[in-house]
């Protein structure tokens, strides 16, 4: 399912893009949870090689994304995130 990503997933993104880490780096740190606001936790996933997130809406239905390293300034770019999704 394709969902809109609340803007404020950029502060986010700029603190992914802030560390300055290759993929091999981020797998050594990886966590599922080193980022965190109160709708989305998640981090770096070294057997995805990704970072994957979930994002609880108001309702608290929640929903499980993941994008890779080279995604990110893309993101950063774009005026609204939409993702494809997975409901939990």
């Amino acid at each position: 399912m394709l969902i809109e990503i609340p803007i404020e997933f950029k502060e986010i993104l700029l603190r992914i893009e802030g560390h300055n880490l290759t993929e091999e780096l981020w797998a050594e740190i990886e966590s599922s949870d080193m980022f965190q606001s109160e709708i989305f936790c998640g981090g770096f996933d070294a057997d995805e090689n990704e970072f994957c997130f979930s994002f609880y809406e108001r309702d608290r239905n929640e929903y499980w994304f993941q994008f890779p390293l080279d995604e990110v300034r893309v993101m950063l770019e774009l005026e609204k995130i939409i993702v494809e999704t997975c409901k939990v």
